[in-house]
């Protein structure tokens, strides 16, 4: 059950299915022609990376370095985006900035992870010079840093839990007491963490009780899909975005 959307970004009917860096399976994640391909098969929720280079260029991508998926190298908060620009992931599609992103797909809301510290002063600028606020949902594995950003935009940023929030409410399902920020209008969350179960329902019941939905990362196999959307998720991030779609079709849950 979709708990009450608390924040413009989560108003959509039924569950969320997110485009893992656009659908990461297709080896050209983070390119504006993944995204595009997303986009067309129906998905209006595409989770990214982001980081900024040298030169404070805010750029759609994963890694710290170019190495893994580019045919460029070197660290991107070392190169300028004129360097950064050149590279092409799988050989074949450029880096785009995230500021292109918003423009290209007007429809698109944008889940995004922000990697690194410089990235969060100029993602939050364009946010504000583009008016995306109601489009984009910031979260990062460093607590601090989200809550940076909370601190700074106020309640027209969407944000999830970082590390330290999911756990904290990991412990309240728990019946331990925890701290917890009330800023937040989602846990993301993987399944599991170091063997230890994340999402079941005493995890669902305590999320769904403070008014926060929970999207589950990265979930690839329709069997696992359908056993989350069972338990009562809001929403899954997965690389394979054909599968997603035909196991939310099959539910008649495709939006």
């Amino acid at each position: 059950m979709t708990t009450h959307v608390r924040h413009p970004y989560l108003d959509h009917p039924g569950p969320i299915a997110f485009a893992h860096r656009g659908g990461a399976a297709d080896g050209v994640e983070n390119t504006v022609a993944q995204f595009g391909r997303a986009v067309a098969l129906g998905y209006r929720y595409i989770e990214t990376d982001v980081h900024a280079t040298a030169d404070g260029r805010l750029v759609a991508f994963h890694d710290t370095t170019l190495d893994r998926v580019t045919d460029g190298s070197g660290r991107i908060a070392d190169l300028p985006w004129e360097d950064v620009r050149q590279a092409r992931v799988g050989g074949r599609e450029p880096v785009p900035l995230f500021e292109e992103l918003l423009e290209t797909f007007p429809e698109v809301r944008w889940n995004i992870d922000v990697k690194a510290e410089p990235a969060l002063l100029p993602l939050l600028d364009l946010i504000e010079r583009t008016g995306a606020w109601g489009r984009v949902c910031v979260g990062s594995f460093s607590e601090a840093r989200v809550v940076r950003a909370q601190r700074l935009a106020g309640p027209r940023l969407a944000t999830s839990y970082g590390t330290r929030g999911v756990l904290g409410l990991r412990l309240r399902s728990w019946g331990v007491p925890a701290a917890l920020r009330r800023s937040a209008v989602a846990a993301q969350v993987p399944v599991s963490q170091s063997g230890v179960p994340v999402v079941d329902p005493l995890f669902l019941r305590a999320a769904h009780a403070r008014g926060l939905q929970v999207h589950v990362w990265t979930v690839n196999e329709p069997e696992r899909m359908h056993r989350l959307l069972d338990l009562g998720v809001d929403g899954i991030m997965t690389d394979h975005i054909d599968t997603l779609r035909e196991v939310m079709e099959d539910r008649g849950v495709w939006a």
